[in-house]
């Protein structure tokens, strides 16, 4: 019997090894394919791309003091489009950038079939990458500093940066959301007029494979005051960073200001840049619009101070990542419970209805 048990064990380690070793880091800057959790508008296996930038542009310069940050490209993008230039973190900030072309990535306008996720999957897809690099670092024995570990991104990619520190939250320790989606509004998931441009194709029809459920819709709420609150009781750390136009229609600034508030009120430590006309340098800030300027040195200028040894706000992480935790993450919502379990390792997420 304990024979059988043995065997059993090696066979679940040697699974584990098999899904972590499907794809080798590159030995210089490249992408590689990764499995993720299935997807139930298109049932079956199911990958994204992974692209990875080392200081230096080689795996060789990776040290001990190096992190590792998610760079998430905007809503229709793939890479790096609308985040941070890779070449100038991995440099300036002595990191490995990780852009991840997740679920739905490329021209929106061109994919048909499905409502727009919103950072729900999307977000378990930058976690699965993140976690690949994690663990193949330390399979391989390279020195890297798994204190230092943060997510950026810009737009689309801010929303799906704050759904990865929502949905794993013991694991960074900056985030900085530049102008990402707050919430998903009935505006923006219904089309409603007169309001954002944005069009997520959901339904109110419950017979519709496009409806949003309350707690679908609750769980994509960043700002969800319930949520932050557990966020707090689980012993939420990481500084987040929002950067935000005050003229942002697009992604409306009063849903990016409520956030913020909520997020202050649950004792998050959090700070918030909101782009007036008296900000304009045409150098990092262009405008008070959802364009607002370049990214890439906003995320520099905003985030080196927490991110960069010296400096007097620099911090690390206390805490192990969710991946060493292996901790159940539960939100519940009024029709039923989010569970992200990291069982293996990487997440997987589920709802459970009541």
């Amino acid at each position: 019997m304990k024979k059988s048990i043995v065997i059993f064990s090696l066979f679940c380690v040697g699974l584990w090894n098999a899904v972590l070793h499907a794809a080798e880091l590159p030995a210089q800057n490249g992408s590689v394919s990764i499995e993720t959790q299935e997807w139930p508008f298109q049932p079956g296996p199911r990958s994204v791309k992974v692209y990875i930038y080392y200081p230096g542009n080689k795996l060789e310069n990776v040290n001990a003091e190096t992190g590792l940050m998610l760079n998430l490209h905007n809503w229709g993008g793939t890479n790096n489009s609308g985040a941070g230039n890779p070449g100038v973190l991995t440099k300036e900030l002595n990191v490995i950038a990780i852009s991840v072309d997740y679920l739905q990535s490329g021209s929106w306008r061109d994919q048909k079939g499905a409502p727009y996720d919103y950072g729900y999957l999307q977000a378990i897809d930058a976690l699965r990458s993140l976690s690949f690099v994690y663990h193949a670092l330390i399979e391989k024995k390279i020195a890297f500093n798994p204190r230092r570990i943060y997510a950026s991104g810009g737009s689309g990619g801010g929303n799906v940066t704050l759904m990865c520190n929502k949905l794993a939250p013991h694991t960074f320790t900056c985030v900085i959301d530049i102008c990402g989606m707050p919430r998903l509004t009935d505006d923006i998931a219904f089309n409603l007029p007169g309001g954002s441009s944005l069009n997520a194709r959901y339904s109110r029809d419950k017979n519709s494979a496009d409806y949003l459920a309350p707690g679908a819709q609750e769980i994509r709420f960043i700002g969800n005051p319930a949520h932050l609150k557990l966020m707090k009781e689980r012993g939420h750390a990481a500084k987040i960073i929002i950067i935000h136009g005050t003229g942002d229609t697009t992604c409306p600034y009063e849903d990016a200001r409520e956030m913020y508030e909520n997020m202050k009120g649950a004792g998050l430590d959090v700070d918030a840049k909101f782009v007036t006309k008296a900000d304009l340098d045409n150098v990092i800030f262009r405008s008070i619009g959802h364009g607002l300027g370049d990214r890439t040195k906003m995320m520099v200028k905003f985030g080196s101070d927490y991110m960069l040894p010296g400096r007097e706000k620099y911090r690390l992480r206390k805490s192990p990542t969710d991946f060493v935790l292996k901790q159940d993450v539960i939100y519940p919502t009024s029709d039923g419970r989010y569970v992200v379990s990291y069982a293996s390792g990487m997440p997987t997420v589920r709802f459970e209805a009541k």
